[in-house]
């Protein structure tokens, strides 16, 4: 049987991350992280590792030529190493955003975003695969990008994974909601992280902390972000479905209300995730300033589930036509 490409290189990446774990005594994804260093600089960069353990990978990595392979193939293997790390140690926070949604948002970013050069940060990028599944997408476009994460080991992944598709973007492994000492950004894409945030004195600085008790660090996640993105800028979220349901709502409404034009709300399909209290959607906003005008009506839209194709391509027409009548 022959194997795709992807499979061809999860096969290479599992297989030596399983010999390095099992040597250095580490987690599967911490040797993913190696192992991925060793592909990014065709050596073996452990010194620690006994010589039949260095013969044993030299073999494997020699089955494959990593610049033969494509962007979105390299993206594609890690993202199923990760997952099978992930599924070890399930953590709320390391869930991975679903394929169907970062290609949503890369092409949403594309018919938005005109410009051939552009800026685009991602302050919560995890391991990187919705920054570079929307890079990917960006045809014939110069994208600078710059990720933040609190997490060493998923911005460690990040940056593998970053220079494995050869995309120049800038990590900072930090606390995302701390001072920001970055250029400010075009566009911003972001899987939010749920949930409360603990510092309560960082929080008191933002405009939406609670007024009582810990703020939610999603809506200081989407205060920071409109922060760091220029006036004009665009900034494409996915958020919890109660997003504007909870009892801390009415301050992110008043906040989003003054800096903000909402451009577009897109409820994702129930079938992507694993039950209907995860269900998400994808919040589209573009930051006020000189001569930016609110759409004449916000962009509503139900996705069905993305097997339906026929479905599928009946609402990125109603998409489409949207754009016609209000870009």
């Amino acid at each position: 049987m022959n194997s795709t490409p992807v499979e061809e290189l999860f096969t290479v990446f599992n297989e030596t991350a399983m010999i390095i774990q099992e040597e250095l005594a580490c987690t599967y994804l911490e040797a993913l992280a190696e192992t991925g260093e060793n592909i990014f600089h065709g050596s073996i960069l452990q010194e620690e590792l006994s010589e039949l353990t260095v013969k044993r990978l030299r073999k494997n990595y020699e089955t494959i030529q990593i610049e033969n392979y494509s962007k979105e193939e390299i993206r594609k293997s890690i993202q199923l190493a990760i997952l099978k790390g992930m599924n070890e140690l399930i953590q709320p926070n390391h869930q991975m955003t679903p394929d169907a949604v970062g290609l949503l948002i890369g092409y949403l970013v594309n018919k938005f975003v005109q410009k051939n050069e552009f800026r685009l940060l991602d302050p919560a990028v995890g391991t990187g695969n919705l920054l570079t599944t929307v890079i990917n997408q960006q045809q014939n476009k110069m994208v600078d990008a710059t990720g933040i994460d609190i997490d060493d080991i998923l911005i460690k992944l990040s940056y593998v994974n970053a220079n494995l598709q050869q995309h120049p973007i800038q990590f900072f492994n930090q606390d995302s909601l701390e001072p920001l000492f970055i250029n400010e950004a075009d566009v911003v894409v972001s899987d939010l992280p749920v949930g409360y945030y603990p510092n309560d004195l960082r929080a008191s600085e933002y405009e939406m902390k609670a007024d009582h008790g810990h703020t939610f660090a999603h809506h200081l996640f989407i205060e920071q972000s409109v922060r760091h993105v220029k006036e004009g800028g665009y900034l494409f979220f996915i958020v919890p479905n109660s997003l504007f349901e909870s009892e801390q709502a009415p301050k992110l409404h008043e906040y989003i209300k003054k800096y903000t034009n909402i451009q577009g709300l897109l409820q994702l399909p129930h079938s992507i995730f694993k039950n209907e209290k995860a269900a998400k959607s994808i919040l589209i906003l573009q930051r006020k300033g000189e001569g930016v005008k609110p759409p004449k009506q916000v962009l509503l839209v139900h996705l069905p589930s993305l097997s339906k194709t026929a479905e599928v391509e009946k609402i990125l027409n109603k998409i489409e036509i949207w754009f016609k009548e209000n870009k």
